[in-house]
């Protein structure tokens, strides 16, 4: 079995693991970003029982996830599923051969918190990953534009019912603690909850909006596109112009990081 590269002050080095669709890819891609002072490269892995494990045991802050694994070319989605589940902490970077319409939707409803197209620079997959550790949700203009108009057309077939969801008081305060960008540990911290607790909300908000992931939460809290829920949310949905995303206004977000100066990439935070 491989053993970690050694980086020196790993302490302050992001963990991160690749799971590439086979395993000389994937350290390939470990080889590469090693160069990267910044992250601490663990073992790469190729199957799905082998990613969650090495979760578990290595604890990664990101995973760099590509769809195919054991040649199954959407089995990265579920595995994708399956750690964010289990390792709520835990970023993913789906790795993408082409950015169209149904991977991003895909790897977005699967939780992951960015989408990493093939085609792209070694130094914006290093940015890439420091974006998303901090919080940040990665995606270019064209992919923001898919998921919005995938949410919009889901939305569109169930907002009858969605006019009527109730959420209790608590489950706003969370549902609000998800949309400024925090994890389960310190959405726990602030109302005084244990993360199991956490969780129970979270799974009973899912069920009544009838959603799979934290990003489609955020989505109806911001009322993207028209309104959904009753809950206290900025009146303007993110505008997208000249290649990038404005930060959301009000409530208090964590730091977005600004898009790049070419404005070929935004990074939003809100996951």
């Amino acid at each position: 079995m491989a053993h970690s590269i050694a980086l020196p002050d790993v302490s302050q080095s992001i963990r991160v693991l690749a799971a590439d669709s086979t395993r000389m890819n994937s350290q390939l891609l470990a080889n590469a970003l090693v160069r990267d002072k910044k992250f601490q490269l663990l073992e790469t892995e190729t199957t799905a029982a082998g990613v969650l494990a090495a979760a578990s045991a290595q604890k990664p802050a990101v995973v760099l996830l590509s769809p195919r694994l054991e040649d199954n070319p959407s089995l990265g989605f579920q595995v994708a599923r399956q750690l964010i589940a289990a390792h709520p902490h835990i970023r993913v970077v789906m790795l993408l051969d082409a950015a169209d319409r149904n991977s991003v939707v895909e790897a977005f409803r699967a939780g992951a918190h960015g989408v990493f197209c093939r085609t792209e620079s070694l130094k914006s997959l290093s940015k890439c990953i420091r974006c998303v550790h901090e919080g940040q949700v990665w995606a270019n203009s064209n992919e923001l534009r898919f998921l919005l108009d995938a949410l919009s057309q889901a939305m569109s077939t169930r907002i009858v019912g969605a006019a009527g969801v109730s959420l209790s008081k608590r489950e706003q305060d969370v549902v609000q603690c998800v949309s400024e960008g925090l994890s389960n540990r310190e959405i726990a911290h602030r109302l005084s909850l244990t993360e199991h607790t956490v969780k129970n909300y979270l799974f009973r908000i899912f069920d009544k909006l009838g959603v799979s992931s934290r990003v489609e939460v955020v989505l109806y809290a911001f009322n993207i596109g028209r309104p959904a829920l009753p809950i206290a949310a900025p009146a303007a949905a993110p505008a997208i112009a000249s290649g990038r995303v404005r930060p959301l206004p009000a409530p208090p977000l964590r730091k977005p990081a600004s898009a790049q100066q070419d404005g070929s990439r935004s990074e939003v935070g809100i996951v």
